[in-house]
C-alpha cells in the first residue's frame, strides 16, 4: 500500500510538471523588440518582392543588343529634340508679333503660313520634301489592314508630315479594312505592292520602321518583302475635298 500511494503521488506531480511547462510556453508572450524585429523583416520582404519584379519587367530591354538600346534611345533623343524645335519656333514667332513694327502685316503672313501648314494636315494641298519611299510587297496575301495601320502610326510618331499610301492621302480620320485581295483605305481598294510615299525626316522615319520587334520584322515574319528608301524631294499630290461644315461657324467677330 504505502509503494502505490507513492507511485500516485509521483504521476501526479508528472501531470502537473507538463501543465506547468504548457502554461509557460502558451500564449505566447510577444515582446516590443520582437515585433518591431518581425516588421522590419516584412518590409524588407516586400522591398525585394517588388525589385525581382521590376527587375523581371525590364527583362525584354536587358536582353536587347547593345546596337538595338542605342538605336532607340537615338530615336527617343531625335523625337525630344524635335519637340524642342516646335517649342522654340512657336517662341519666336510669338516675338515676331510683339516686336514687330507692323503687327497686322505680320500676323497675315503667319495666317497664310498657318493655312498652308494646316492644308498639307488635312490634305488638301500637295506637298514635297525630304523623306522616304517604303514599298510592301505581300505575294501571299498576308499583310493586313492592322499591318499597314501600324506602319503609318510608327511613321507618325516619327514625324511624318504627310503621307499618302498608293493614290490616297492620309489624313487624322483616316481608316483602313481588309479586303479581298488587298486593303481599303477610306473606303478606296488598294492591293500589293503597296507604296508608302511620306516626307520628314529620313534620319528619323527609316530607323522606327527598323527597331526590334517592329513594323518592318513584323512583315517579314508574314513573308512580306519590305523596302525603304530615302529621298530628298518626296512629292505628296494625292488630295483631300475640303469639306465645308453645315453647322459648325467660328466663333471669332
Amino acid at each position: 500500500m504505502p509503494e502505490a500511494a507513492e507511485q500516485s503521488e509521483a504521476g501526479e506531480e508528472r501531470v502537473t510538471g507538463r501543465q506547468r511547462l504548457f502554461k509557460s510556453l502558451w500564449p505566447p508572450r510577444v515582446s516590443r523588440a520582437q515585433l518591431i524585429v518581425a516588421l522590419l523583416l516584412f518590409v524588407l520582404g516586400l522591398g525585394l518582392a517588388i525589385q525581382v519584379r521590376s527587375n523581371s519587367d525590364s527583362s525584354a530591354l536587358r536582353g536587347a543588343r547593345q546596337e538595338d538600346l542605342v538605336r532607340i534611345l537615338d530615336e527617343l533623343d531625335d523625337r525630344t529634340q524635335r519637340l524642342e524645335d516646335e517649342k522654340q519656333r512657336l517662341d519666336d514667332q510669338r516675338t515676331e508679333l510683339e516686336n514687330s513694327s507692323d503687327q497686322a502685316e505680320e500676323a497675315r503672313k503667319q495666317t497664310v503660313e498657318k493655312e498652308r501648314q494646316l492644308g498639307v494636315l488635312a490634305g488638301t494641298v500637295a506637298a514635297q520634301g525630304p523623306g522616304i519611299t517604303l514599298t510592301i510587297t505581300d505575294g501571299k496575301g498576308a499583310v493586313e489592314a492592322d499591318m499597314l495601320l501600324d506602319a503609318i502610326q510608327e511613321l507618325r510618331a516619327a514625324g511624318a508630315e504627310a503621307i499618302q499610301v498608293d493614290d490616297v492621302r492620309v489624313v487624322a480620320n483616316t481608316y483602313l479594312e481588309d479586303a479581298d485581295g488587298g486593303v481599303r483605305v477610306d473606303g478606296r481598294k488598294i492591293s500589293s505592292p503597296y507604296t508608302f510615299k511620306v516626307i520628314g525626316k529620313p534620319q528619323d522615319l527609316e530607323p522606327a520602321l527598323n527597331i526590334p520587334g517592329g513594323v518592318v520584322q513584323t512583315l517579314e515574319k508574314e513573308q512580306a518583302t519590305v523596302s525603304v528608301t530615302r529621298g530628298e524631294k518626296i512629292v505628296v499630290d494625292a488630295l483631300r475635298r475640303a469639306n465645308r461644315p453645315d453647322y459648325a461657324q467660328s466663333s471669332s467677330q
